[in-house]
């Protein structure tokens, strides 16, 4: 929905802790991939394995995701650890709270309720929401 070039010209930045990033917002973590470096992505993905892999195949430096629920084995959330192993923060916001899919929903409405250590540092808690967490700058 927003391209971090535009953004870095002057478009929509996000703040936390005391950094900055530029914001990106798309609906499916792949979205993200040759558009997302260096930017703060909030996307509609669940925050499984496989969505941690793009995360990284796109070299975020920040991850918002939806919980989907968490799932069996904790499934939905299980890439927060992964992106944790390779220091980069990243969330999920209540399934109930924002529409799986829709990153605008997951922006608008997405309540956190899973953070990994890194996103913690940052401010990061559940119940949180999430446009609270990642101010506008």
């Amino acid at each position: 929905m927003h391209d971090p070039e535009a953004a870095r010209e002057g478009g929509l930045f996000v703040a936390v802790a005391g950094r900055r990033w530029p914001l990106l917002v798309v609906d499916s973590i792949t979205e993200a991939i040759g558009r997302g470096a260096g930017c703060a992505v909030v996307s509609g993905s669940h925050g499984g394995i496989s969505a941690a892999r793009f995360a990284l195949e796109a070299r975020v430096a920040l991850a918002v995701f939806n919980d989907a629920g968490v799932g069996r084995d904790a499934a939905g959330i299980a890439g927060l650890d992964g992106l944790q192993r390779e220091g980069v923060p990243a969330c999920a916001v209540r399934h109930d709270s924002a529409r799986i899919g829709d990153a605008r929903s997951t922006w608008d409405d997405g309540v956190i309720s899973h953070a990994n250590a890194a996103a913690v540092a940052l401010g990061a808690r559940a119940g949180l929401a999430v446009r609270t967490w990642l101010r506008r700058a």
